[in-house]
């Protein structure tokens, strides 16, 4: 069933671990009420990175960093699943996030790593950063991804659009964060 305004998630998870909350001062994030478009995936993620970062923070775990690699992983997964209509961590053509890292080359030259994957998509308001980020906070296997200490590097892929047929002129977002960590040799 869609609602008008439809938000779903999932999460892949690796690795995870806890953390302690500790204060800190978050910082304002440019776009984070933005509904993502073509035009602007670009300030959705930079919104989406900042958010997360501000989450991390104010738990006194280091900043993730956005790494190319990543992004590119996850742009083209969340655009996979908008013009595959599908919503999973498992491809149609059977590619997993493990899979995925792999094949990319990020684990070349490292002794150790680990990864995790949230995916969401939302439609209307539902779409923003802002809303994507506090539905992945409030589902523990989301928040353990984005708090994750080993996690150090994040790729974000925004893409304008839906995994799933929307009503007409509605708006809708889907998201990829892949989430690394490597030790390198």
């Amino acid at each position: 069933m869609l609602a008008r305004r439809a938000s779903l998630f999932a999460a892949a998870v690796l690795t995870a671990a806890l953390a302690i909350p500790v204060a800190a001062q978050a910082q304002p994030c440019a776009g984070a009420d933005v509904i993502p478009t073509p035009a602007t995936a670009g300030l959705a993620h930079s919104a989406t990175l900042c958010l997360l970062n501000n989450e991390r923070m104010a738990r006194g775990l280091p900043e993730l960093r956005s790494q190319p690699t990543l992004r590119s992983i996850a742009t083209r997964y969340a655009g996979l699943m908008v013009t595959q209509g599908f919503f999973d961590h498992v491809s149609p053509g059977g590619s997993t996030l493990g899979t995925r890292i792999a094949s990319s080359g990020y684990t070349r030259h490292s002794i150790s790593w680990s990864a995790g994957e949230n995916i969401g998509w939302g439609s209307g308001v539902e779409a923003t950063p802002a809303n994507m980020v506090a539905a992945w906070m409030a589902s523990p296997p989301h928040r353990a991804n984005i708090l994750d200490r080993h996690f150090r590097e994040i790729g974000i892929g925004v893409v304008a659009g839906a995994p799933a047929k929307l009503g007409p002129g509605e708006q809708a977002a889907t998201y990829a964060t892949e989430f690394g960590g490597r030790v390198r040799v």
